[in-house]
């Protein structure tokens, strides 16, 4: 599959063949287990006070003749606090266990819980292509509820970088096709339930994903776009690709981004980075048993 290049004033200047990882097999189930990993383990732990409910001097016998003893009182055997005394007999409350006022809870949550979950690395890749071939779908990104234009999927051309200016590109994307798809976004949804009270009242919608090769002045004129988000292409995971666990997010590629995965090889079985990884460790292997060969012929002459 073949992608226009447009520029700012949306003309096609080329066009570039799609790597191999855009054309994987949409696989919602592998897309939906990766976003749940990257979100557990982005989970903050929290739990009560391992001393909460215990602080109380609680206090029970049923030995005979022991001070504070409830034996033949016709008293069960929950720990208590006493608040007064007459002699050998008690004003006390219960305290301590789980049945008492002001005891500890019988299973509390605990802060030494661990939240994070793993992924294979040859399964979150496939993830990821899969997300990443979901994006060029245009069926999948319109069932996420993004408005595309008929020319959608394109590529951007580099000159999206150099824009450092949210007018520029706002107005550049008008010209694509792509500003009905900002103003969706600017549309807030007060949360249900108690993260009103937690600092996350609203819920606003996810918009365009720009990818680009490194950093550069797009991404500070796209931030102040509600819902627009920038990243690098090494960058990208399960989750920025599929927000909420669905595939097909309103994405743009720059032309040295789609570059880069051909020719990095990333999100595939094997990467460049692993391929030098090996090769090193077979030059060094070769040199090791280079030296010993050489240390017996030697030690053979002699």
């Amino acid at each position: 599959m073949e992608l226009k290049i447009l520029n700012k004033e949306a003309k096609e200047t080329s066009k570039i063949k799609l790597p191999d990882q855009f054309k994987e097999q949409v696989r919602t189930d592998l897309v939906k287990r990766a976003v749940l990993v990257i979100q557990a383990s982005n989970r903050q732990r929290y739990g009560a006070s391992p001393e909460a409910g215990k602080r109380a001097s609680a206090y029970v016998s049923k030995r005979r003749r022991a001070y504070k003893t409830t034996y033949g009182i016709g008293q069960s055997r929950t720990p208590r606090k006493v608040l007064s005394r007459s002699g050998t007999r008690m004003n006390w409350v219960g305290a301590f266990v789980p049945q008492t006022v002001g005891g500890r809870r019988a299973h509390p949550p605990k802060a030494s819980k661990i939240w994070t979950q793993k992924i294979n690395t040859t399964e979150n890749r496939k993830a990821i292509r899969s997300a990443l071939s979901a994006t060029m779908i245009p069926e999948l990104v319109k069932a996420r509820g993004h408005i595309i234009p008929q020319t959608y999927p394109f590529a951007i051309s580099d000159e999206y970088n150099t824009i450092n200016k949210t007018s520029e590109l706002k107005k550049s994307l008008k010209t694509l096709g792509l500003i009905e798809d900002i103003e969706r976004a600017t549309t807030k949804k007060v949360r249900a339930g108690k993260g009103k009270a937690r600092g996350r009242k609203h819920r606003t919608k996810k918009s365009i994903l720009f990818v680009v090769s490194q950093d550069s002045e797009l991404t500070k004129s796209a931030r102040n776009l509600p819902g627009c988000e920038v990243i690098k292409v090494k960058e990208l995971n399960a989750e920025i690709l599929a927000p909420g666990t669905v595939p097909g997010r309103l994405t743009l590629f720059t032309e040295s981004a789609l570059k880069k995965i051909k020719e990095d090889s990333l999100f595939m079985k094997t990467t460049k980075s692993t391929k030098e990884e090996k090769t090193e460790t077979k030059k060094t292997i070769t040199k090791k048993t280079t030296k010993k060969v050489t240390k017996k012929e030697s030690g053979d002459k002699k």
